[in-house]
């Protein structure tokens, strides 16, 4: 049965990454590992967040929808990717490539919409910390965490419309590890100018515009903390919103190279580039959290010994 936009092509070839036969189990190796680390570290930080009432405070909240998203995000690729290192288990079906891309980009504008609230959320901590618990009690907490995966929602069901509009006619194998947009506008048929231009605007103004506010609340946070007197004071106070800036580094950095040169970007290197922000810092984002984190690192102890305490 043919897809309803007339598409010729009933399934797609994912090709995934270029190496030897003699790589194919290393690389199935790492990529497994990778994705346990990301659901185990994920699952571990919700579960901190979750059990100790300590850590109920909007920032942990936050935090905690960023572990929903990474382990979402990194199964709607992993999985699939582990499969390409076999030979017979590359296909994917139209309407399965179509739905990975509206997961992948669900997923992935939400947490560019949820990483502008926690620097918001950082941002009122630091800059206005009097009026914090009132600025952003839990009530609100939850209505803008409601709001960034409705967010996230509303631009997927956008961007994987603008997709099926394209018509496929063959070839249908997708260099890539995974059905994102660029790699499938090399294979439409017929003129796709405008649609490149729709699709790549609609991603680049989320994540400019979201960019752009994240900046801005760094700015006013730099700002105060360089007010702050005491050295000891102003790195306490930095320490605070690191992790995060570090995550923003990881999660946006990447994404920019690949979909403001979509044309002019060796396969190599763009590949590297999506795994990176797909796979490599979502298993990161929970270490990089925690480490720089004592409450957090306090949670995960009194958790531990509690689970690993041996009976009476």
């Amino acid at each position: 049965m043919e897809p309803e936009n007339n598409t010729a092509v009933s399934e797609f070839i994912l090709m995934g990454f270029s190496h030897s036969k003699g790589m194919r189990i290393p690389l199935f190796t790492l990529f497994l590992c990778i994705y346990i680390l990301t659901l185990l570290g994920n699952f571990l930080l919700i579960l901190t967040v979750t059990g100790d009432p300590h850590l109920h405070r909007p920032m942990y909240l936050f935090l905690m929808n960023l572990s929903y998203l990474d382990i979402w995000l990194a199964t709607v690729t992993e999985p699939k990717l582990l499969t390409t290192f076999s030979e017979q288990t590359k296909a994917i079906s139209f309407q399965g490539c179509m739905t990975q891309l509206y997961f992948s980009h669900f997923f992935g504008s939400t947490e560019c919409f949820l990483n502008t609230v926690m620097a918001y959320d950082r941002f009122l901590a630091i800059c206005h910390p009097l009026h914090y618990p009132t600025l952003m009690s839990l009530k609100l907490c939850a209505k803008f965490a409601t709001g960034v995966w409705v967010a996230g929602l509303i631009h997927a069901v956008i961007h994987t419309s603008l997709t099926l509009r394209l018509r496929f006619c063959g070839p249908n194998r997708i260099d890539y590890f995974f059905c994102d947009v660029i790699p499938l506008l090399k294979l439409a048929c017929g003129d796709t100018t405008a649609n490149k231009a729709m699709i790549i605007t609609s991603i680049g103004a989320v994540a400019l515009m979201s960019f752009i506010l994240i900046v801005v609340s760094y700015i006013h946070i730099l700002q105060t903390i360089m007010k702050i007197k005491s050295s000891e004071g102003r790195r306490k106070t930095f320490s605070t919103c690191a992790s995060h800036m570090i995550s923003v580094f990881l999660f946006y950095g990447p994404p920019a190279f690949i979909y403001l040169a979509p044309n002019s970007m060796n396969y190599f290197i763009e590949e590297t580039i999506a795994v990176s922000y797909t796979t490599v810092t979502p298993m990161l984002n929970p270490i990089i959290y925690s480490l720089r984190n004592k409450e957090v690192i306090t949670a995960l102890r009194t958790i531990t010994n509690k689970f690993f305490k041996s009976p009476d």
